[in-house]
């Protein structure tokens, strides 16, 4: 990035988070998985960036960008925190067009002084330079879903393709989905009552699909399917899903993202039970 790095190099020095990629779309494709509302924070540590979405105080989306999937990565201070208009970001990653021509690529470099002051992108193609600076706001508190992975009674790790399958094959009319995980039959299943009836999905825990299964006790929660819907953006980007409920029935389900630089990087979800299930 030879002519973007000569410009602002030198300026590198009054900003708390520089952050630079090659391929803009490495950022671009994961921040598309949570985008389901128009307001984000983010968290930049040294680490990495978290960039957190929330919806009705319900269901929480973060996706976990690691330092090193960036070119370069400097965080002055201990932490970074801002909140920004997420759809406004994508449409400033995308400037040069979402699907660009074969062997062509967007460059990023992404700076921020600190409170009060601007998120500043810098993108390049083929020596064209753009700025966009937007306006970022003091963070809202998020959500602590209090998710702890000693609290966890079940855990799944299934190929996505299985569960895509499954969500495709969902009855939307139904206002709920049941998750049912079980160390017995059925194992894992997914259900829906919707205006044809109820319907059952089963995953056997030997199937080809399934990578790790630890099930402890039988759990069955339902979730409200319209807080679920969200998740099938990072779903159709995954490769893996690891599904967790802990003693309380919260939902954990973590995605995890190959980019076009085969990097890994995590999506997850977290979302609280709707409802108690009735007695059968």
């Amino acid at each position: 990035m030879p002519l973007l790095t000569q410009q602002i190099q030198a300026e590198d020095d009054q900003y708390s988070l520089v952050a630079s990629l090659d391929n803009v779309r490495n950022l671009s494709t994961i921040l598309k998985a949570i985008h389901f509302q128009d307001y984000a924070t983010c968290f930049a540590t040294k680490n990495g960036i978290k960039v957190t979405v929330e919806k009705a105080k319900c269901v929480q989306a973060n996706a976990f960008i690691q330092a090193g999937i960036f070119q370069e990565f400097m965080v002055r201070e201990e932490s970074v925190t801002f909140r920004i208009h997420l759809t406004v970001l994508l449409d400033c990653l995308s400037i040069f067009g979402s699907s660009p021509m074969p062997g062509t690529l967007t460059a990023l470099r992404m700076c921020y002084q600190g409170y009060g002051y601007p998120l500043m992108l810098f993108l390049e193609e083929g020596g064209v330079v753009t700025v966009c600076k937007i306006n970022t706001q003091e963070p809202e508190e998020t959500l602590d879903f209090d998710f702890c992975s000693t609290n966890v009674i079940n855990k799944i790790i299934l190929q996505s393709e299985g569960l895509r399958e499954a969500f495709s094959e969902l009855d939307m009319t139904s206002e709920v989905l049941q998750i049912t995980m079980s160390p017995d039959k059925p194992y894992f299943r997914l259900s829906t009552f919707g205006n044809a009836g109820s319907s059952h999905l089963d995953y056997p825990k030997d199937s080809d699909l399934m990578e790790a299964f630890h099930c402890n006790q039988t759990q069955i929660n339902r979730y409200k399917i319209s807080l679920l819907k969200p998740s099938t953006k990072a779903l159709v980007l995954s490769c893996k899903v690891s599904i967790r409920t802990d003693n309380r029935g919260f939902l954990s389900l973590q995605y995890m993202i190959r980019n076009e630089d085969g990097q890994i990087s995590f999506v997850e979800y977290y979302c609280c039970p709707d409802e108690e299930v009735p007695e059968s």
